[in-house]
């Protein structure tokens, strides 16, 4: 009497015979709504192939897909952050470094490399949102910094890629300090006549944006992506008046002069070849 009840509602089978969908396997189009597979996506440098949306992409991603044959070397992996103010929020700032370090098999918020793009030799640095929301500590900077040093005293032009909520406010003064570290170091690039590639992506905002992520010889950015200093709320609030429509995005950004180019992610590569080679020759 119950399997007729079931076959009465559509039940055709019983729940633990169903063929679920596995978890963590699909993921939806912000833009569209559209449901996508994850492994498609990443096939596609997690940009959706239907509307385009650039979904977050990690350091080691970026970095597989612009250097050569996906090969690097990575440096700076020993650097770890103190707890110079013994910081508590909702949790020791130390406990929250070791569960993010567990989480996401990094030591900080920033991976840094080595490789060849188009056969032109490259100092990269990427941030990665996923650790403390990319934010800039004492690690990032140091590691920042010397990806810049590395690209003046080995001869090689610098690509860092942005990704972050700004400034780590559980190190304080020694995060604000980063900001002035890592672009005396530009300036040095500069004096050598190297390039700098500033690479924006979602979101890049606080003391990144207001330091080294705004002084590219060259700035790109990824379509859509949030790019400012304070968020849109607080300045809307500050202000007391609404914002023009899509404010702070990547598209407003280069209409304002403060952006060179947006690029979308799948045609990055060819892109950085293209100006590596104008600037070589």
């Amino acid at each position: 009497m119950a399997w007729f009840q079931r076959q009465q509602k559509g039940i055709l089978t019983e729940r633990a015979d169903q063929n679920e969908v596995p978890e963590g396997q699909w993921v939806k189009d912000p833009e569209t709504g559209d449901i996508l597979n994850l492994r498609e996506l990443e096939d596609n440098a997690w940009v959706s192939p239907k509307s385009g949306y650039h979904f977050r992409m990690g350091s080691l991603g970026y970095f597989k897909l612009l250097l050569d044959d996906g090969a690097y070397t990575l440096h700076d992996q020993d650097l770890r952050s103190k707890d110079p103010l013994s910081f508590v929020d909702r949790k020791p700032y130390p406990a929250r470094l070791e569960a993010t370090i567990k989480k996401t098999s990094m030591n900080d918020a920033v991976r840094a490399a080595t490789g060849n793009v188009g056969g032109h030799p490259l100092s990269i640095a990427a941030l990665d949102f996923s650790f403390i929301g990319g934010s800039m500590g004492s690690v990032v900077g140091e590691t920042v910094a010397r990806a810049i040093k590395r690209g003046y005293t080995e001869h090689m032009p610098v690509l860092v890629i942005s990704q972050s909520g700004g400034a780590r406010m559980m190190e304080g003064a020694l995060s604000l300090m980063q900001m002035a570290k890592t672009s005396a170091h530009l300036a040095r690039l500069a004096e050598a006549g190297l390039p700098y590639i500033s690479l924006l992506t979602n979101p890049t905002t606080g003391g990144v944006t207001a330091s080294f992520a705004m002084l590219g010889d060259i700035n790109i950015a990824e379509p859509g992506a949030l790019i400012g200093f304070a968020g849109p709320r607080v300045i809307r609030e500050t202000i007391g008046q609404d914002l023009p429509k899509d404010f702070q995005s990547s598209e407003f950004l280069q209409d304002h002069g403060f952006v060179d180019a947006i690029v979308d992610r799948r045609n990055l590569r060819d892109y950085l070849v293209q100006f590596l080679g104008l600037m070589r020759g």
